[in-house]
C-alpha cells in the first residue's frame, strides 16, 4: 500500500499553499475547477485521507468552543478570556481553555486533540515558537476538517484564517507622534517580545515614526531582548549614556521593567522622563507613579473574535475576514506635562 501524505507535502508537490490544497479538497468556490482536479488526483495517487472521526462529526454541534492562549501570566490574555467567556455564554456555547506555554509542540498536541470533533470551533493566539518556525500545518489541518479557526491578538502571521486584532505598528507610531507633539524628541524603546510578529510590528511603528518625524535615533535607543536580565542591563546603560526624554515599553514586562529601572537610575517620572507602555488596565493607576498605556481593549477583542467564530460555526460567510480594533492611549502620571 502506498504511504499516506500530509497536506503540507501535497502542497509542496503541487507548488501551491496548504490552504489551497485544503480548500480544493473541500470543493471551495474560491479555487478553480482545474486546480481542484489536480489536487484531488494527486491526493488519491498518494492515498491521502482526512481524519475520519472529524469528518463524521463535522456536521454535528457539540456546543463547545476551544480557546488556546500562549500564556496565562500576562493579564492581557486573562482579559481576552473574560471577553470570550461572557460572549460565549450569551450565545449558548461552552468554552474550553488551553494554554500552550509558547510551545509549538504543545499547540500541535492540543489541536490534534480538538480535531476529533470535540469542539465546534477554535480561538487561538499562536505561540512564540509557532511564529518563529512558521509551522501552521496543525491549523490548516483543522480547516481541512472544517473546524472553524479564528486567530486573535497575534495576527501578523502568514496564514489564511479569520483574524481579530489591532494595528500594532500604528499604535506605537501614534504613541511616538504624541510625544513629539509635546516636544519630546529623544525617545527610547524597550521590548521583550522582538521575536514574534506583533513585537516586530511595534518596533517597525517606532522606527517609522522616528524617520517620518526626523527624530534622533541611535542604535542603543532600541533595547530588545527576551532575557530580562540583559534587558535591564542594557536599559540602565542607555539611561546612563543618553539624555533620554521618554521610553516606550512594547509589552507588559518591558513596561514594568522600564518604570523600575528609571527610578533605580534616580530619575523621576514624569519630570525627568515620560513612559508609555502596555499594562493591566485595572491596576496601572495604582502603580507609583501610575503608567500611561496603550489600551488594546482585550475584552472587546475576545468578544469580537467569539462572535466571528460563532458566525463561521453557523455557516455565515466564506472568505476570510480580518477585523482590526482601534487602540487608545490612556494617560496617567507617567505622561503628565
Amino acid at each position: 500500500m502506498r504511504s499516506k501524505i500530509t497536506l503540507k507535502e501535497l502542497a509542496k508537490l503541487l507548488n501551491v499553499s496548504v490552504s489551497t490544497v485544503s480548500k480544493s479538497l473541500n470543493d471551495s468556490s474560491e479555487i478553480s475547477p482545474k486546480t481542484i482536479q489536480r489536487v484531488k488526483e494527486l491526493a488519491k495517487l498518494h492515498n491521502y485521507k482526512p481524519n475520519p472521526m472529524a469528518v463524521n462529526l463535522k456536521h454535528k454541534r457539540t456546543g463547545n468552543i476551544a480557546v488556546i492562549v500562549p500564556n496565562i501570566s500576562n493579564p492581557f490574555f486573562a482579559k481576552v478570556l473574560a471577553g470570550v467567556e461572557t460572549e460565549v455564554r450569551s450565545l449558548g456555547f461552552q468554552v474550553i481553555t488551553y494554554i500552550s506555554n509558547e510551545s509549538l509542540q504543545l499547540e500541535q498536541q492540543i489541536t490534534e486533540l480538538l480535531s476529533n470533533g470535540m469542539v465546534d470551533g477554535l480561538l487561538i493566539s499562536v505561540s512564540e515558537e509557532t511564529q518563529r518556525t512558521g509551522d501552521y500545518e496543525h491549523l490548516h489541518r483543522l480547516k481541512e476538517y472544517e473546524i472553524p479557526v479564528v486567530l486573535f491578538d497575534r495576527i501578523n502571521v502568514d496564514i489564511e484564517l479569520d483574524k481579530v486584532g489591532v494595528n500594532d505598528m500604528r499604535s506605537i507610531y501614534n504613541a511616538v507622534s504624541f510625544l513629539y507633539s509635546k516636544n519630546i524628541k529623544k525617545i527610547g524603546l524597550v521590548c521583550a517580545i522582538g521575536e514574534i510578529g506583533l513585537g516586530k510590528q511595534r518596533i517597525e511603528g517606532y522606527l517609522s515614526a522616528c524617520k517620518d518625524l526626523n527624530l534622533e535615533m541611535k542604535d542603543n535607543y532600541v533595547v530588545v531582548s527576551e532575557d530580562y536580565a540583559v534587558l535591564k542591563k542594557d536599559l540602565k546603560e542607555l539611561l546612563r549614556q543618553e539624555d533620554i526624554e521618554a521610553i516606550i515599553g512594547l509589552d507588559y514586562i518591558s513596561t514594568l521593567l522600564a518604570s523600575r529601572v528609571v527610578q533605580e537610575s534616580n530619575l523621576k517620572i514624569p519630570y525627568d522622563i515620560k513612559i508609555i507602555g502596555y499594562a493591566n488596565a485595572e491596576y496601572t493607576e495604582y502603580y507609583w507613579p501610575s503608567i500611561s498605556y496603550i489600551d488594546q481593549h482585550p475584552m472587546k477583542m475576545g468578544a469580537t473574535a467569539t462572535n466571528l467564530l460563532v458566525e463561521r460555526i453557523k455557516g455565515v460567510g466564506e472568505k476570510t475576514y480580518e477585523k482590526i480594533l482601534e487602540t487608545e492611549l490612556v494617560h496617567f502620571d507617567s505622561t503628565e506635562f
